[in-house]
């Protein structure tokens, strides 16, 4: 009998153990370099999927070099992956093309999403004394672009668009130079991306006045991005709305995550979504509306919140 009641009593621990183990869920986030912005909202979000949830989901944070890279360990991650990257990136690597010609893979098909996070948000700097109200004002002018970013890349192509190609100096100053030569007027405007507020357009208006250019739409409609408002009182001295173009930036996971999991991390980003709003305000620029950014499909487990908090959803994400 003695036999029996121990044999039972260990079960008994195991089976405490298990459900233990079961009740806590790890997973790796991975998003960007370390020191970026993004990297900064992925260590807010693990703290926030930790305090929203009891502690029962733990989030490791992992560096990335990228978002190609982050798409491409797809291939080799299991079901706690969790990254984030543009939409667009992810119908590139679906479809072979650009980056990912010959690199294709089955695991790209079964890439499913989460929820929106900040945007890669374009902002064309002016100083306020130069007299640029528009692109136009832009001729003969000396801008930053910095170099190999996001940013850069784009501010180039709009130049082009906007034909100002060959009509500006491009300066040969780093972008983490951008608000003091600007200040000391080496340069009349830099181009930056990053989720609003930036911290160096925030610290540029703080230092002296500034004008952040909108896009008119047919300027947006030719950069083929999305359209985004900055609202009014962002920065200091911005009295009107910023009309602007942004790259939508998204978390994903795969089909490999089980549908409780990719559930509670979708209902505890949201439900948490105000407390990182009150540490870093670049929150504050996601809402349902940039639902509507996501192409392709949502990971059931996410379909499963939205149709419970009643966000509307296309029929391509489900």
């Amino acid at each position: 009998m003695k036999f029996f009641a121990r044999a039972a009593l260990a079960a008994a621990i195991i089976g405490l153990a298990g459900t233990s183990a079961i009740a806590e869920t790890r997973v790796t986030y991975k998003s960007a370099k370390t020191g970026s912005s993004y990297y900064q909202m992925a260590v807010q979000i693990a703290e926030a999927m930790k305090a929203g949830s009891d502690g029962s989901i733990i989030v490791t944070v992992e560096e990335s070099q990228g978002s190609v890279q982050n798409v491409m360990e797809v291939k080799a991650r299991g079901g706690d992956y969790v990254f984030t990257t543009p939409p667009a990136l992810v119908g590139l690597a679906q479809g072979g093309k650009a980056m990912f010609e010959g690199k294709g893979d089955p695991a790209f098909d079964e890439i499913r999403a989460l929820f929106p996070i900040p945007s890669l948000t374009m902002h064309f700097v002016t100083r306020a004394d130069a007299g640029i109200e528009s692109f136009a004002d832009l001729e003969g002018k000396t801008v930053l672009l910095g170099k190999g970013s996001f940013g850069a890349t784009e501010g180039e192509k709009y130049l082009g668009l906007f034909g100002l190609e060959g009509k500006v100096t491009l300066a040969e100053v780093e972008l983490s130079n951008a608000v003091p030569a600007l200040k000391n007027g080496q340069i009349d405007a830099f181009v930056t991306a990053g989720s609003f507020p930036a911290p160096n357009v925030i610290e540029a208006a703080a230092s002296m006045d500034v004008n952040v250019l909108s896009l008119n739409d047919e300027q947006i409609a030719q950069t083929k991005r999305a359209r985004l408002i900055i609202p009014a009182g962002t920065y200091a001295g911005q009295d009107e709305d910023i009309v602007t173009t942004s790259l939508p930036v998204v978390a994903y996971t795969t089909t490999k995550m089980d549908e409780e999991t990719a559930y509670q991390l979708t209902k505890t980003f949201w439900e948490g979504k105000g407390s990182m709003a009150e540490a870093a305000p670049w929150w504050n620029g996601v809402d349902e509306s940039l639902m509507s950014n996501i192409q392709g499909k949502l990971h059931p487990g996410a379909i499963r919140f939205y149709k419970e908090a009643g966000m509307s959803l296309t029929d391509s994400q489900m």
